[in-house]
């Protein structure tokens, strides 16, 4: 494929070369403006290693969603069903990165399609796309804290007062970010390597399973996808593991953000692009496969197990005998809950600040202290974080836990629809200006335009319809007024702000022909183009390896 880095073809130039007659326009060079602004609110600094993005690539937004609420899509939906609807999700997540890659690789800019929103379609877009991205992730910590008490409770049996555990909880997440940026970033590392290995340990497990390992376990010839198993409960159930799927698979911005504050974002952000859809696709389906084959949809555990007792990998060893593997399987697991929390605070620090740059919300909030830390946006996020997490407390753990899956998953294709329709404005606009950005040297492009963002919005239009259906008709239950806004609360904030903003700023829609295309444009420098010449300089077989590599 053109737009993968293993095989692209795309090296047209090395460091040997004189910067000066690279093929680019003359306006990628001005970079005062940009280097003005962001040194005004200081700035981030760029602590991320391509191996550390490598690694947490291969590691991010896999947690609770893969471990454990596939249990509640199987248990809503049947295998055939969520099978269906994990591999329309996941299928997107390509469609996302290939049409956030190539604006992010040409503008690497930290909280980048907000930005890109912003300067290529309309400020009051931008201004929904970062509350958006901001809402959904700090929800995410809010849900991640409610499992982080169900798993410590598998050994905890409830001794320990659930207050006092999302207290641990969110003081293990913030201290993290008292520290300096490389913390965080070694932290997010080990998290990502420890959720790669319990990953495969389950890979092996469920094929021993499978074969029938263990005192008491027998050998799955599929049953469970047999006698109208399948498929259950129509096209609710389809909805509904849908809305799980999107929720459990992210928006993968996170890896965007980081290619904004990466040393070389042209080899990160490619790179990226192409390894996290082929890793989200093998780890999630792959697990959906196994899952649908090992535990029956009709098993009570899915739904009302405790800690690791709730996950399907769990319940299929269990039922072999087999002793000691919940325990560790627990744990990683844990580890894997807080390394996404510190993603999930990290991110929306980084849509304020991204915010706070456009002008569209006060500027101090974006500003940076000397380690480059958004401090402000830190804090905020973190506040109303704590907030969400102990709602939990008063509003029965289940319940609130429904909220913020329905509020995150209504943020995350919020933002697949904008990245993809602001992808085609860039698009408009290189065309309008007359900008050959995709033939400097190393450029970078969407594999088939426009079939990425196409796709990616088709894929959004579908997750808007499961949303609206599960509002009104709900699986075993009538229309009510709580469910309706249950399910909808986060679609209607982002679309009531985002008109809000639009109507109160009258912000602009950007013309083709004067958007900008030259701030935070990025150049490529002398050590990037030593890194880029050395890995074009590798055997195909080496650079593949590049994609599989932990280390």
């Amino acid at each position: 494929m053109s737009g993968m880095v293993i095989d692209s073809g795309e090296k047209k130039g090395g460091v040997g070369q004189d910067m000066v007659t690279l093929d680019r326009t003359p306006s990628s060079f001005d970079q005062g403006e940009t280097a003005s602004l962001e040194n005004s609110f200081g700035e981030l600094h760029r602590d991320f290693t391509p191996r550390q993005i490598h690694i947490i690539s291969l590691g991010s937004n896999v947690g609770s969603g893969l471990f454990i609420a596939t249990g509640k899509a199987l248990a809503t939906g049947g295998p055939g069903t969520m099978f269906l609807a994990y591999l329309m999700v996941c299928s997107g997540v390509w469609a996302n990165l290939q049409s956030l890659g190539e604006m992010t690789i040409a503008f690497p800019t930290s909280g980048n399609f907000v930005d890109f929103a912003g300067r290529w379609v309309d400020p009051a877009l931008a201004f929904g796309a970062g509350f958006a991205e901001w809402l959904g992730w700090t929800s995410v910590v809010a849900s991640e804290a409610g499992f982080f008490v169900v798993l410590v409770n598998y050994w905890a049996e409830g001794v320990v007062p659930q207050a006092a555990l999302i207290t641990i909880f969110l003081v293990i997440c913030l201290i993290v970010f008292v520290l300096p940026n490389k913390a965080f970033a070694w932290v997010q590392t080990f998290g990502s390597m420890v959720k790669i290995i319990l990953f495969l340990l389950i890979v092996v497990l469920s094929l021993a399973l499978i074969g029938g390992a263990g005192p008491t376990g027998s050998v799955h010839h599929g049953s469970y996808w047999t006698h109208g198993m399948a498929f259950q409960n129509g096209f609710a159930g389809f909805a509904n593991c849908a809305i799980l799927a999107i929720w459990a698979v992210g928006d993968q911005v996170f890896i965007g953000v980081m290619g904004g504050e990466a040393k070389s974002p042209r080899f990160s952000m490619a790179h990226a692009s192409n390894l996290v859809p082929m890793r989200t696709g093998f780890m999630y389906m792959t697990c959906v496969i196994f899952i649908g084959l090992l535990v029956p949809s009709g098993d009570p555990r899915l739904l009302g197990g405790s800690g690791a007792a709730a996950s399907p990998f769990v319940i299929s060893v269990n039922e072999a005998g087999i002793k000691g593997l919940p325990d560790l399987i627990n744990a990683c697991m844990i580890i894997g809950i807080v390394a996404i929390a510190l993603e999930s605070i990290y991110l929306p620090s980084r849509m304020i600040r991204t915010m706070a740059l456009q002008g569209l919300i006060p500027s101090y909030l974006g500003k940076c202290d000397s380690r480059g830390q958004p401090r402000w946006a830190l804090a905020i996020t973190s506040v109303v974080a704590v907030v969400f997490s102990y709602m939990s407390l008063s509003g029965g753990g289940l319940t609130a836990l429904n909220w913020f899956i329905s509020i995150t998953s209504a943020s995350f294709f919020c933002n697949w629809a904008i990245i993809a329709f602001t992808n085609f404005r860039f698009r408009q606009a290189l065309r309008a200006q007359n900008d050959k950005i995709f033939n400097q040297t190393y450029g970078w492009e969407s594999t088939l335009w426009p079939l990425a963002p196409a796709y990616l919005m088709v894929i959004s239009l579908m997750l808007l319809i499961c949303l609206l259906y599960l509002s009104i008709s709900p699986i075993g239950a009538s229309f009510t007024a709580n469910n309706f806004f249950q399910y909808t609360i986060g679609l209607i904030v982002i679309v009531v702000f985002t008109l809000a903003y639009k109507i109160l700023m009258r912000t602009k829609w950007q013309d083709p022909a004067t958007a900008d295309l030259v701030r935070g444009r990025h150049v490529i420098s002398v050590d990037e183009f030593r890194i880029l010449d050395d890995y074009y300089s590798r055997p195909l077989w080496r650079r593949i390896g590049t994609y599989v590599s932990l280390w």
